[in-house]
């Protein structure tokens, strides 16, 4: 446990968009300090796809969740940002113009503003309720891939058919030595351009397809050896493999903060479009967890909502001095600060 610790700004959540925060508030003068519930930075990027490609970075033309987290930290590195992990807000209260805040870890934060950039709220996936399944966890049977090397010429079988299933059974064929896709249903809610590539990998025999089927069991000693599925009719039949993927989506919880007295739009904060402000003064909600009209759940979306906070951030830390606007490639102070 802490004393307080006093700071321009407390950033919750450290994915790409707080992590771009701290750096929109150092280049301003500010300092930021992060908490994260996780045990490492990056948020769902590191957490979920860490290998995954991301193509709609501006200037970067192809990345990976990881190469973004990596490359976020470089650009924050001047600002000396304290990031917190394995740790999340319980307690929020308002004193005076500031906000007291408490954390799981005793840790005590006094700040005139406070950003919630984290992501949709705390993440965890959906398991399947199988007492088998949950014996094989880490073992065998993961909610997300880690490390895509782990899966060289192994017989993979995934289950899903959103987005994350079908991307990675698409990555995974380049490397697994064969892949069988599970899905419940006979359409998918992934991008139409991947069910394509999913579906040319069905005709080159490197992927099995199977409708209208779900998991079942999991088979093994030690490790697994199978997975049994069934169909709508409950006919079963068993798949050797040595590792299993199940994409069947994230539960979303905003925690403690679903008592802070935020406007909510179901599991997100509502904003203006101003500054992102939310209801409370001092408050702002950026990234995924903001809600607005016509509202885009992209990173890039999250950047610019993050500079704007910071303007208004800035004059709520720094009342009595003039915020004066300046381009990074003008401005003798900002090179100063980052080191260049």
């Amino acid at each position: 446990m802490t004393d307080h610790i006093k700071t321009d700004c407390l950033i919750i959540g450290a994915g790409p968009v707080g992590l771009f925060a701290v750096f929109e508030l150092g280049i301003l003068g500010l300092k930021a300090e992060v908490i994260d519930n996780l045990d490492k930075i990056g948020g769902q990027c590191a957490e979920l796809y860490p290998d995954k490609p991301i193509y709609d970075i501006p200037g970067i033309p192809v990345c990976t969740g990881q190469d973004l987290t990596d490359s976020l930290a470089k650009q924050i590195k001047p600002f000396n940002a304290n990031i917190h992990l394995n740790q999340r807000v319980d307690e929020l209260k308002k004193v005076g113009n500031e906000w007291e805040v408490k954390t799981s870890a005793g840790n005590k934060f006094i700040t005139p503003n406070i950003f919630i950039a984290g992501g949709v709220g705390s993440f965890e996936p959906r398991r399947p309720p199988i007492d088998s399944i949950l014996k094989f966890e880490n073992n065998g049977i993961a909610y997300s891939v880690a490390n895509k090397q782990a899966y060289t010429g192994k017989e993979l079988v995934i289950f899903g058919g959103g987005d994350s299933a079908l991307d990675w059974t698409v990555e995974l064929s380049k490397i697994a030595k064969h892949i069988t896709l599970v899905h419940r249903r006979e359409e998918f809610k992934a991008v139409e351009h991947t069910v394509g590539l999913m579906k040319e990998l069905v005709n080159e025999k490197k992927v099995t397809l199977l409708t209208n089927r779900q998991i079942a069991e999991a088979n093994g000693k030690g490790k697994i050896t199978s997975i049994s599925i069934k169909d709508n009719d409950d006919n079963f039949s068993e798949i050797p493999c040595d590792n299993v993927l199940i994409f069947h989506g994230l539960k979303m919880e905003l925690g403690p903060i679903n008592n802070w007295g935020l406007n909510l739009n179901e599991k997100q904060i509502s904003v203006s479009t101003e500054d992102f402000q939310t209801n409370l003064e001092g408050i702002f909600a950026i990234g995924d967890i903001s809600y607005y009209p016509g509202k885009l759940k992209l990173i890039l979306s999250g950047f610019h909502e993050a500079t704007l906070a910071s303007q208004t951030a800035f004059k709520r830390a720094r009342p009595d001095e003039n915020l004066v606007f300046r381009y990074t490639t003008s401005s003798k102070d900002i090179h100063k600060k980052l080191g260049v």
